[in-house]
């Protein structure tokens, strides 16, 4: 079973928890994510199944779209509401145009601090297991952009927000830090992730609705027409005799596609069999395939 679903993260689970859950509701072992969510966190996470879990390398730098609340008053160790206070609870005086001057700081391409409860590297190992045993984390400013970042509201000592941010940016850390800038502590109170590239939380689905429709036999009607998927990418159909080719890791002619670099090839309206590589003129070579011969 090859195919992309997207899961509507519910809290409380990790990202590799939903992939194990559908490993488990497919009855499939090759089942990976397109990009990491918090346990805290909810929304948007793109599952693949099958070969197309190959296609992971066209989402590690895919864009994201958030919405969520920021609480003011003290921060955490985590930099979200799962974490430890760190800095004593205060009453705060903070108004809407004051938090918005603030986060208007926060847009275009900047230096990030990663939270020390983050799967970020030190030395190989993630920075969250050094965190857990009080040890000493290393990690350094990261650049990261932030494209949009809108507050919507404030109420009391929560701010609410909706941030479209390229991949690698921490929300947990613009939340800490403003918190920092204003001298009363903050952190992440919720977030859900509404977009990541071009999935959408419209298209997602709950875990117990993709595992009724595995009990029906239908599970592959909830997964993202393939067509849509790597959109960066022209389509072009091949016909019987290129498809076995391609098929079998062999270069063919695809007049229509003289000046692509790269392009997805499809057998019918629905089979996505190959990822190819333009190597002269019109004749492509598969870089990846995701169906072998038949």
């Amino acid at each position: 079973m090859n195919g992309v679903v997207i899961i509507d993260k519910p809290p409380r689970l990790t990202s590799h928890d939903v992939v194990n859950r559908v490993r488990r509701i497919l009855g499939q072992r090759s089942v990976g994510h397109l990009g990491t969510l918090d346990p805290a966190a909810t929304g948007v996470l793109p599952i693949v199944a099958g070969s197309l879990t190959r296609l992971a390398q066209f989402y590690t730098h895919s864009e994201k779209i958030y919405e969520g609340v920021i609480r003011f008053g003290f921060a955490t160790d985590t930099y979200d509401a799962d974490g430890e206070p760190t800095t004593p609870v205060q009453d705060v005086d903070i108004k809407l145009e004051e938090i918005r001057r603030l986060a208007s700081q926060f847009n275009g391409v900047i230096e990030q601090m990663p939270p020390p409860f983050s799967a970020k590297k030190i030395a190989g190992v993630p920075a969250y297991k050094l965190a857990r045993k009080n040890k000493e984390i290393p990690l350094k400013p990261v650049q990261v952009e932030i494209k949009e970042f809108d507050i919507l509201d404030l109420s009391g000592d929560k701010a609410t927000f909706r941030a479209r941010v390229a991949s690698g940016t921490y929300i947990r850390s613009i939340a800490h830090e403003m918190g920092h800038k204003l001298g009363c502590g903050a952190h992440l109170a919720s977030l859900r992730r509404t977009g990541a590239g071009e999935f959408t939380i419209e298209e997602a689905h709950s875990l117990d609705a993709l595992a009724a429709a595995a009990q029906q036999g239908i599970a592959e009607s909830l997964f993202i027409h393939p067509r849509k998927l790597v959109p960066q990418l022209p389509s072009v159909t091949a016909n019987e005799e290129s498809a076995a080719f391609i098929r079998s890791g062999r270069s063919v002619n695809l007049p229509e596609m003289s000046r692509a670099p790269e392009v997805k090839v499809f057998y019918g309206q629905g089979e996505l069999i190959a990822i190819a590589t333009r190597i002269a003129g019109t004749l492509f070579h598969p870089r990846i395939v995701f169906t072998g011969p038949e």
